[in-house]
């Protein structure tokens, strides 16, 4: 099969198109033949050294979308043919709160979506809703489910309530905006590219501000007519900060990554005084997973940025550094 084999790290010319065994299952697992992937900040991170337990040579990707193609022994042959997509979260353990030790997240260590197949547990592949495109389809997975834990598990978000959403653009930040509309929630948006506030706009946001303005919080406040309940946040830095200033008293802060690195000197008054609620998420459970589904079952659709070939990995990755994206990358296979 043809597959992007990342065997050194470095810039995005390092993803070639390979050609590399076809992978077999082993028990309980099914082989995918994919039809589309997706680009998540995780592969990047990967690709330039920056994320723990790297193991070359690895095929990144941890969404796709496409046809079971074969069983292995004790794995359903009925689900041969089947349109399906993949819960990329392996491991998660007994603990509904938070990950076990031995969770993984497909892509690395085990060999991703960016290939024309695919080895995954059979409990790990799910109905394709039958109104997505496959490269809709590919889009919904890690972005997906993670947003739905940061705003349902986690925040436990309501309709009615007001929710902000740092850095809009990202996967995870578009698929919250779609889910906390679907939820009845009011959204408001900060992004340093006015066209990104407006497509934030033309996808149910309520309004948004500019983040370059170190005033940021306090414009938002305004536009608002007050704080918001919940601020979900994958900035980390100062924007974790600044998001325990806008949050409403006794409101809920959640944080599902540090795109930005650490927060330093975090206003801790902040927390104890206005009684806030400060919440870590990543990724979720195969009960979250399947909740998050079931949403794009009842009609929703992601937001797919563009759509590159999988020989064109490379030139998906710049984009996503670039940060010029709104919506998922996607690959078509």
């Amino acid at each position: 099969m043809k597959a992007v084999v990342l065997r050194e790290l470095g810039d995005p010319d390092v993803l070639q198109l390979q050609d590399v065994p076809d992978p077999q299952p082993g028990p309980g697992e099914v082989v995918v033949r994919l039809r589309a992937a997706a680009l998540n900040r995780r592969d990047v991170w990967i690709r330039k050294g920056r994320y723990a337990g790297i193991k070359l040579p690895v095929i990144l990707g941890s969404d796709g979308a496409g046809e079971i193609l074969e069983t292995g022994e004790g794995a359903d042959s009925a689900l041969i043919g089947r349109e399906v997509v993949i819960d990329p979260a392996f491991n998660w353990g007994d603990d509904e709160r938070a990950q076990g030790p031995d969770f993984q997240i497909l892509g690395l260590p085990r060999d991703g979506t960016y290939a024309e197949r695919v080895t995954v547990p059979a409990a790990h592949v799910h109905a394709k809703p039958p109104h997505l495109s496959f490269e809709e389809a590919a889009a919904v997975p890690l972005a997906s489910v993670t947003a739905f834990r940061a705003l349902v598990t986690r925040a436990r978000l309501g309709a009615g309530e007001t929710l902000v959403i740092t850095g809009i653009g990202g996967g995870v930040a578009t698929c919250a905006l779609l889910i906390a509309t679907r939820l009845g929630a009011r959204v408001y948006v900060t992004s340093g590219t006015p066209a990104k506030i407006d497509a934030a706009r033309a996808h149910g946001a309520a309004g948004g501000v500019d983040h370059n303005d170190p005033d940021w919080p306090r414009a938002l406040t305004t536009l608002i007519g007050g704080r918001p309940d919940v601020v979900i946040d994958g900035a980390g830095g100062e924007t974790l900060n600044a998001a325990l200033d806008l949050v409403a008293p006794g409101g809920r802060v959640v944080s599902y990554g540090a795109t930005l690195g650490p927060a330093k000197n975090v206003e801790v008054r902040r927390i104890f005084w206005k009684q806030i609620n400060v919440l870590g998420s990543t990724m979720g459970t195969r009960g979250d997973f399947a909740a998050m589904l079931r949403l794009y079952a009842a009609g929703l659709r992601p937001i797919v940025d563009r759509v590159f070939t999988l020989g064109e990995a490379a030139a998906a990755h710049r984009r996503m550094e670039e940060a010029k994206q709104f919506g998922k990358i996607v690959l078509k296979m």
